[in-house]
């Protein structure tokens, strides 16, 4: 019987149903077991999505994918908040996705393991993975680990071929930087140091699918740099919502944001301006992309693998690329020739147009190594094959290169054709590769796939196999027999195919058709590559496919192996993913001629020196496209400096070598000189690559990894550096000769002109002409170079040499890596030399490290060229180390150019291979020399006979006589301890002594040297036979000093010879303080000490009218002296402050106090050095050492005292003259500010009020001063008295009880008892009785006729605290007041020295040997003051004479005064002095003085005040309009704007002059006056709390710009702009007839005061509109400022509800604090009677969180409007205010044009001691 045969259609039918059948089953299964490995969605119904208010900047996408509506979100268990900007994710992950964690453990401390498991919930595309393993390990002390897996299944895993073979080494315990949370999971990683969060996923849940992962992480900064490989057009990465997909693809670079060749999840970030960093690399293949937003955070998807992460800690960004190329393998040393430039294109057509090109470019002497040809060699464009028709001299081509010294470079694709070779022969390559199964195979894992790449239809070899491994080196090995070249570059290695997938196309599976497809270019994923379901050894295309070029690269390192052995050769891949650069550079692909590619290529070669890829450059003028003549031009100027430099266009466009736009012209002779520079430094570029490859340095350089402190740097990717020292400023835009460009903080040199440039750490406009580019040489640097030539096989036959280029410390240092060039491994086998080369102090170091190689060119370092040689060499000398001898270079090879500064050295002999030492002698330079002679009329022999040298100069205002170099003292013996040093040093005999008559030197003195903090000594020389004065000021100096050398920001060394004190920053190295100099003199009348300073700005040191804040370095003199003197040029005026402020180069500050009370002076010099000369006392010496200009202050004021809080109503406005001539005169401009309702809160009478000047005593045109007073202080009004320290002594016997029993008491100054017992008499004011003044007189005549003898109050004295306190007292009892002004207390007296002038005791005092450069100087010390043989009493009974105390009266009347003040009154109230010294702000505040009428005194006024901000004494100003002279209608209204913003606002004049008060002028000037003093009153609080915070703190009020903006040098210089604490900008007109001003922005978000718009102008000048009745006030972002609605007086406007403006960053935060008391209460700070607040806002959010509440229930204080300022451009419909458990809504008003939201909260009733929530939302 036959076999039954079934019809077609029965076999379809039977092959249905089984199908139908398994499926069935496997339903049925799935139903009641679930998907094996994968969890079943889980049911909508019962999730909840828990959707709290997410900051829009936080949200995390819950449907990256497209078609999201609210429906198919909530299917997805998420949160749904449509807006109206669709970058904002709309469809957002909610809190209660995710995973928790189920089991942990720690198998030792270095180790984290838990196991994981989903959380109920939907699924967003299915298959989720049920059971994850997590796995964390700290590798090392800097590299973090950890791994998410699938707990049950394995997965792909990148088979890293180095990573793989790394070992652990931890040292730090993993919980010092990974936390983990459990429900649901997240982890928290923190710098270890700091406690800092620097990745922290909790912000959303994981997703963790087969084919869909997803994490997220917040991140602590902006700063993001990294991720390829794209085009990014900037280097800083967008945070505004910018995805970058990352997926290999055969794409053009076009500007676009799809991914392209390379696979880099990799991103570094930097922190802070401290420089830390961390990199996070993600090690997973497969497609991806990753999304950045403002939060700042960032969300990784990906669709396959694992989640293997990385994270990298360094303390710079350079420290983090060490660190990442360590993970994946550091770069290889290419070839040195690969290092010159290259010449290619894309179908040169035959072998005579190659060799033509080649021809014409060496005919022009073009510096030139290799040549390439493209794909148009082969046959068909078939590999391993060549034309033998149109390239048929291609075997000899080689060699027809080696003759000339150059290179030859061929390409190779991966895709292998699949057709016969010319004439049906066999194409022997692919037939051995179909025989070896080379082929990446369709999904059975047999058929070849079949694509289609440039020889037509091909197959592609699986790298991933040893089989087709063995293939490609064996193929490679016989073609570079039969085709002779030097090197290898491969293309096409995405892997690219011309066809999608395959010739078949794709399947439909999830692996083609994945259920989410990142955002890669066509988004479809075999797009110009292959099925995803290819087979290859290491797996799924899908999961390797970003690995082929990888996998091709490492293939094609053996086969380099094989045939060039011991050769290092090169190979450049297109493709790549971390760890290519171990072996193989890489170009930016398939650019184009235009002006965006030249200069995206910037961003491309930084970011691939992040990727450890160092070997990197653009096509140079474009692939694609016809160049211009402009463009190639500037192209062939940059890519000078590409580390791979080759020019290279494609077929089908015009010829761009150089050599083809002719011999003449400007693009030739401008490439041929910076190719000449390229060769030149070469030598210094190789070494770098020595570098990256021995410890992962990069070679082309962010400026920001070397200036990371200067957050100018850290967008600038317009200009790169070579290392650490060239610095690289092209021209990339057409039609230029100049370019906006970056000047870093450093010492730099126009590499070309040798020129230093003036300019650092400031934007500029660089002049770069046709031909030009810039190039900069940092200070600090020592570059090898070598003579150069056209090919580097000959250059390297040549001598070498150095450039120095001396920094600030006149230093250097580099090093030189050197060896054969072309040989494997040299580093490992040691056949290199290795140089450190060093300068210090005149000396270069040339040390051979390593001398395992003998060059056999017999090189020698023949020319040294040294930048910044301030003198001519007088003579060089060369040190040979090996022979232990030294030569002198002879004079004909040394040249110096004395314009440029620097010294050639030609014609050396040294051997390359040995050490040596080169010193050079430099004349004796203008600026370092030391005055011997400050006096005036010296002469050649006064020079001499001090023992100094003579030597006239050209040099304005350099000293002729100047000290010889070892002049001074001599250590003769030194211990050091851990807290500090003593010191004993001896005066240098060799010299004769200082020759000032009467002073006789002091030969042995005493040094101690102590360590008090980490950022503050003292050093302090002394006497230590015979005792001197020391100033009785006390400070606030720790009992225990800081031990630990850890933890001091400083160290301290000693110079011997002559005797010096050198104080070194540690973290920058910077020498701070250096007194090494010569002409240290110590005698008994004049002290003086010299120092070298860190740098050109310095800022402090008073009382002295300064033209500008910075002091000029240029022979300026300043005395110190306290004398009633009005502010001049050059005037010593009332108070004395040795103490300034450094700014180091660095950014960094310091300050310095000379604890020294004797009169004396500072002579600043552009050495740049300060001399400080003082007549007597010792020297004691406190630093602070910072860092910020903040800080200094806030640690001198801790030394010196913290600044007094005023009364809250001292801050109102304030009116007084000198002059009123009765009671009604003050009570008429009461009444009449009183009806212009300008607010007015203090009125003072000056001496006028008294009876004939007489302290304590009314004059009988005030007898109704009393009872005006007490009206005034009844309508909320305070009154100030003034006193003056002199007390009559002419009065009848018993009328005036102020002297009587001050003579009872002996509070008076007298003589020393040893001359006399009498009261040392002076003149005031206080006249005689029964005389009538006749001020028509001269002034010294009324003096002599009508000024009673006065004494002075010795106020040292215990008893005459007593004694002023019970005056005070009755006083007091006749007329109330609020507050005491102290004048005249310099002492001031109208006669010099005594009545009759004549002063007993010793005249050298009076007139000592040395006078500082003091007013009236001729006349003495005594000139309008007291004798200085006058004696005084300290509080411990100790007797000094007034010459060395002079300084401190004022100073010893204030706490007197404010004692008596507070007890008096029992309220906090204010004592304003004239007179002060350090110290003097615990317990005032100061005017700056009787000022003039004119405008110079506004700007003036800005400095003046600064500069008591440095002082200690935050409560300044300076009298408004002006003291002297008439004052003008505009500088007065001008004057009422600026000074409605001194924190001291008074308007005050002088007798005789016109009224110059508010109304005293036209109702204009009144409405102006009082519109500006509502805005004060309004921010009073703010000012209050600053205050409040100076108090506390040491924190400065006035604030100069440098102190919040100090990395922004222009800063440095600004006078005329001030700010309020850190937020306040006030830019004042301060000149005539201006309607405008210009005014720095600096370089953050600001918001005008008036408007609440944003400014929308960073970091430059701006001209700001500044109308009569205008004032520029600028809030800046981040910052919340309390204030209060305005009132007459601060009585009432302390009683309306508070407000706050909210000025929003560009983060959308801000913070404040409120500081609140009784506003006059004594000590409430101290008693804790008062409420501070910090205001926080964030997440369209406000908190007030109360951080002390000690306030009385009835100063308590509402909360009023809430300006939010920045709010947005989406409008804004709800707002809520929850307290106490009360949520209570608000009306927002929101004005979309300024982005100002209005919240008013008047009607709620919170309390500012309450802590509440105020949130706002666009739904």
């Amino acid at each position: 019987m036959g076999r039954r045969r079934f019809s077609g259609l029965e076999v379809t039918l039977m092959v249905m149903f089984s199908l139908v059948s398994v499926a069935a089953i496997a339903l049925i299964i799935l139903f009641f077991t679930g998907e094996g490995g994968f969890v079943k969605d889980e049911s909508t119904e019962a999730f909840i999505p828990q959707c709290p208010n997410i900051p829009l900047a936080e949200r995390v996408d819950c449907f990256p994918d497209a078609g999201a509506s609210k429906l198919r979100c909530e299917e997805r268990g998420c949160c749904w908040g449509p807006l109206d900007e669709r970058n904002v994710p709309w469809c957002f992950f909610p809190t209660n996705h995710g995973y928790t964690v189920e089991s942990t453990e720690q198998p030792n401390p270095y180790v984290m393991n838990a196991r994981l498991k989903r959380m109920a919930s939907p699924s967003l595309f299915g298959a989720d993975i049920p059971e994850l393993s997590f796995h964390a390990e700290m590798q090392t002390n800097n590299r973090l680990h950890f791994k998410i897996s699938d707990a049950q299944n394995k997965r792909f895993e990148v088979p890293h071929e180095h990573i793989s073979s790394l070992t652990s080494e931890p040292s730090s315990p993993i919980s010092n930087t990974l936390e983990m949370t459990s429900k649901p999971f997240g982890l928290v990683v923190r710098r270890k140091e700091n406690n800092k969060v620097l990745f922290d996923t909790t912000m959303a849940p994981l997703v963790f699918a087969d084919q869909y992962l997803q994490i997220s992480a917040k991140l602590p900064s902006h700063n993001i740099y990294g991720l390829g490989e794209h085009v990014h057009k900037q280097f800083r990465h967008d945070t505004s919502w910018r995805t970058w997909p990352i997926f290999t693809r055969d794409a053009f670079p076009n500007g676009g944001t799809h991914n392209l060749y390379g696979h880099y999840p990799f991103f570094l970030c930097l922190e802070d301006g401290s420089g830390k960093s961390f990199g996070v690399f993600l090690m997973n293949s497969n497609a991806m992309e990753v999304t950045l937003q403002p939060a700042p955070a960032v969300t990784y998807r990906t669709i396959g693998g694992v989640l293997d992460f990385y994270i990298l800690f360094g303390d710079t960004p350079e420290q983090v690329v060490q660190e990442f190329v360590e993970l994946i393998g550091r770069p290889v040393i290419p070839p040195y020739w690969s290092l010159g430039f290259q010449l290619s294109r894309w179908n040169y057509g035959s072998m005579k147009e190659v060799k033509d090109t080649v021809e014409r470019n060496r005919a022009v002497g073009i510096p030139y190594d290799i040549q390439y040809t493209d794909i148009d060699y082969m046959e068909e464009k078939k590999d391993f094959t060549y034309d033998k028709v149109n390239f048929k001299d291609l075997p000899q081509f080689a060699d027809y290169l080696h003759e000339k010294g150059q290179r030859y470079i061929l390409i190779l694709d991966p895709a292998v054709a699949t057709s016969k070779r010319v004439g049906g022969a066999p194409y022997e390559s692919l037939d051995r590769g179909n025989v070896k199964k080379a082929w990446i195979t369709e999904p059975d894992g047999e058929t070849p796939l079949l694509g289609e790449v440039w020889p037509g239809e091909t197959v592609f070899p699986d790298y991933t196999s040893q089989a087709c491994i063995d293939w490609w080196v064996d193929e490679y090995d016989r073609f570079s027999k039969e085709i002779k070249h030097d090197a290898l570059w491969i293309d096409m290695n995405e892997v690219a195919s011309f066809v999608k997938g395959s010739n078949k196309g794709c399947a439909d599976n999830k692996l083609n058709y994945p259920p989410y497809t990142p955002k890669i270019l066509d988004e479809v994923m075999y797009s110009k590559t292959l099925c995803m379901d290819a087979k290859q050894a290491w797996g799924d295309h899908y999961d390797v496919h970003s690995l082929y070029g990888y996998s091709m690269v490492l293939a094609t390192e053996k086969a380099l192996q094989r045939v060039f052995g011991g050769n290092r050769t090169l190979m450049l891949t297109r493709s790549s993913f971390p760890g290519v650069g171990k072996y193989s550079g890489h170009w930016l692909g398939d650019n184009a001629a235009n002006w965006n590619d030249i200069k995206w290529a910037i961003p491309g070669m930084l970011e691939f020196g992040l990727f450890g890829v160092p070997y990197i450059g653009a096509d140079i003028c474009g692939f694609f496209d016809d160049t211009s003549e402009e463009l190639c031009r500037r192209w062939m100027q940059v890519g000078a400096f590409y580390p791979f430099s080759r020019n290279h266009n494609a077929e089908g466009y015009k010829p761009q070598d150089p050599a083809v736009f002719g011999a003449n012209s400007t693009l030739l002779e401008s490439s041929i000189h910076y190719l000449t520079i390229r060769y030149t430094l070469l030598p210094y570029l190789y070494t770098l690559f020595y570098k990256a490859h021995t410890t992962g340095e990069t070679v082309v350089r962010p400026v920001m990894h070397e200036f990371f402190s200067d957050s100018n740097t850290w967008t600038v990717d317009r200009q790169f550096l070579w290392g650490k020292h060239l610095l690289i400023t092209p021209v990339l835009d057409p039609g230029k000769d100049s370019v906006w460009s970056y000047i870093p903080d450093a010492v730099w040199y126009n590499y070309e002109t040798m020129e230093r440039v003036a300019d650092r750490k400031k934007y500029i406009d660089m002049y770069v002409p046709a031909d030009k580019l810039g190039l900069h040489l940092r200070g600090g640097a020592i570059l090898p170079t070598q003579r150069p030539d056209v090919t580097t096989t000959y250059s390297r036959r040549h001598p070498m040499g150095l450039i120095v280029a001396l920094d600030d410390n006149n230093q250097a240092a580099g090093e030189l890596f050197w060896d054969d060039g072309d040989t494997r491994d040299t580093v490992k086998t040691g056949n290199h030399i290795h140089y450190d080369f060093s300068v210090t102090a005149g000396v270069l170091t040339m040390q051979v490290t390593h001398a395992g190689y003998k060059d056999p060119n017999n090189l020698i370092f023949e020319n040294i060229t040294v930048l910044g040689v301030l003198g001519e060499p007088v003579s060089v000398t060369i040190t040979s180390i090996r022979k232990n001898e030294a030569t002198r270079v002879p004079k004909a090879n040394i040249n110096y150019d004395a314009v440029k500064k620097v010294m050639f050295l030609t014609g050396l002999p040294m051997i390359v291979g040995e050490s040596y030492k080169v010193s050079w002698e430099v004349q004796l330079i203008e600026y370092q020399r030391f005055d011997c002679y400050p006096e005036e009329n010296t002469d050649e022999s006064k020079c001499k006979a001090r023992g100094c040298i003579w030597q006239p100069t050209d040099l304005e205002r350099v000293p002729w006589c100047f000290y010889p170099e070892d002049y001074g003292y001599i250590v003769t013996k030194a211990t050091e301890t851990s807290s500090g040093m003593t010191v004993d040093i001896n005066r240098n005999n060799k010299y004769r002594s200082n020759g000032l008559p009467g002073s006789p030197d002091i030969n042995t003195l005493r040094v101690e040297i102590r360590y008090h903090k980490s950022d503050m000594l003292q050093f302090k020389i002394w006497d230590p036979n015979t005792e001197r004065y020391e100033v009785p000021v006390p400070l606030a100096v720790p009992a225990t000093p800081e031990t630990d050398e850890t933890k001091r920001l400083y160290k301290v060394q000693l110079t011997n010879n002559p005797f010096g004190i050198q104080v070194i920053r540690k973290s920058t190295g910077t020498k701070i303080w250096d007194s090494s100099v010569p002409g240290f003199t110590f005698s008994d009348l004049f002290i003086q000490v010299s120092t070298r300073l860190s740098s050109e700005y310095v800022y402090g040191f008073g009382e002295t009218e300064h033209p500008t804040y910075r002091h000029n370095l240029n022979y300026h003199t300043w005395g110190m002296f306290s004398k009633d003197q009005p502010p001049g040029y050059k005037m010593n005026c009332y108070g004395v402050h040795p103490f300034y402020m450094g700014l180091e180069n660095t950014a960094d500050a310091h300050g310095v106090l000379l604890l020294n009370s004797n009169a004396m002076d500072v002579t600043f010099q552009p050495t740049p050095s300060i001399t400080y000369r003082t007549l007597g006392g010792i020297l004691d010496f406190y630093m602070v050492l910072g860092p910020t200009p903040e800080m200094v202050v806030q640690e001198y004021t801790a030394l010196i005292g913290r600044p007094v809080l005023p009364a809250y109503w001292s801050l109102g406005f304030q009116l007084c003259r000198y002059g009123y001539n009765n009671d009604q005169e003050i009570a008429d401009l009461y009444e009449g500010m009183k009806a212009a309702a300008i607010p007015y809160d203090v009125q003072y009478a000056d001496i006028d009020y008294m009876e004939r000047q007489l302290d304590f005593v009314l004059d009988s045109q005030f007898q109704g001063l009393p009872a005006l007073v007490d009206k005034m202080r009844a309508d909320s009004m305070r009154f100030i008295f003034i006193l003056d320290p002199a007390i009559s002594g002419n009065e009848t016997v018993g009328t005036y009880p102020a002297f009587e029993r001050g003579v009872a008491q002996d509070v008076f100054i007298k003589w020393p008892k040893a001359i006399s017992t009498d009261i040392v008499w002076g003149k005031v004011w206080p006249d005689f009785p029964n005389v009538m003044v006749n001020e028509s007189l001269d002034w010294d005549t009324q003096v002599k006729l009508y000024r009673a003898y006065a004494a002075f109050p010795d106020f040292f004295r215990n008893t005459t605290a007593a004694w002023w306190l019970q005056e005070i007292k009755d006083f007091y009892g006749k007329v109330k007041f609020d507050g005491l002004w102290i004048d005249m207390n310099e002492p001031a007296s109208f006669v010099h020295g005594t009545v009759g002038e004549i002063c007993l005791g010793n005249p050298l005092l009076e007139n000592p040997p040395y006078m500082p450069p003091l007013e009236s100087k001729h006349r003495g010390l005594n000139h309008k003051t007291l004798c200085m043989n006058s004696e005084q009493i300290l509080s411990d009974g100790k007797r000094v004479l007034h010459y060395d105390v002079h300084n401190l009266y004022g100073w010893s009347h204030t706490k007197p005064t404010y004692d008596a003040l507070l007890q008096v009154t029992g309220k906090r109230g204010a004592v304003v002095t004239r007179s002060t010294y350090p110290s003097s702000g615990k317990w005032a505040g100061h005017w700056l003085g009787d000022n003039f009428s004119s405008w110079d005194q506004l700007f003036k006024s800005i400095i003046g005040m600064m500069e008591f901000s440095l002082f200690g004494i935050s409560y300044t100003g300076a009298d408004i309009c002006g003291f002297f002279n008439d004052a003008d209608y505009e500088m007065c209204l001008r004057w009422m704007q600026l000074g409605a913003f001194y924190p001291f606002s008074r308007n005050h004049n002088g007798k005789g002059w016109r009224r110059q008060d508010p109304v005293a002028w036209d109702d204009k000037f009144a409405t102006v006056s009082r519109d500006v003093l509502n805005i004060r009153y309004s921010l009073l609080p703010y000012l209050y709390t600053l205050m409040f915070e100076a108090h506390t703190t040491g924190s400065t009020v006035v604030r100069p710009l440098l102190h919040e903006f100090v990395n922004e040098i222009t800063t440095w210089n600004i006078h005329k702009q001030f700010l309020w604490g850190p937020a306040l900008l006030i830019t004042p007109a301060l000149d005539p007839g201006v309607i405008s001003v210009d005014g720095y922005v600096p370089n953050t978000r600001w918001y005008d005061y008036y408007t609440a718009k944003e400014v929308g102008v960073r970091g430059k000048m701006v001209s700001m509109n500044t109308p009569l009745d205008h004032i520029n006030l600028h809030v800046r972002g981040g910052y919340i400022l309390p204030w209060q609605k305005p009132e007459n007086t601060t009585f009432y406007s302390r009683k309306n509800p508070l407000g706050l403006i909210v000025a929003l960053s560009d983060n959308g935060t801000a913070q404040g604090s409120l500081f609140w008391d009784d506003g006059e209460g004594i000590d409430t700070v101290k008693l804790e009677k008062y409420l501070l607040t910090t205001i926080t806002a964030k997440e369209n959010s406000l908190s007030n969180v109360v951080d002390y509440n000690g306030i009385d229930a009835a100063d308590r204080v509402n909360l009023g409007v809430v300006k939010v300022w920045g709010a947005g451009g989406v409008q804004i419909k709800n707002a809520s205010i929850s307290y106490s458990g009360t949520d209570v809504p608000l009306v927002p008003r929101h004005n979309l044009d300024t982005q100002e939201l209005i919240l008013d909260t008047t009607s709620v009733s919170v309390r500012m001691d309450q802590p509440f929530i105020i949130k706002w939302s666009t739904t």
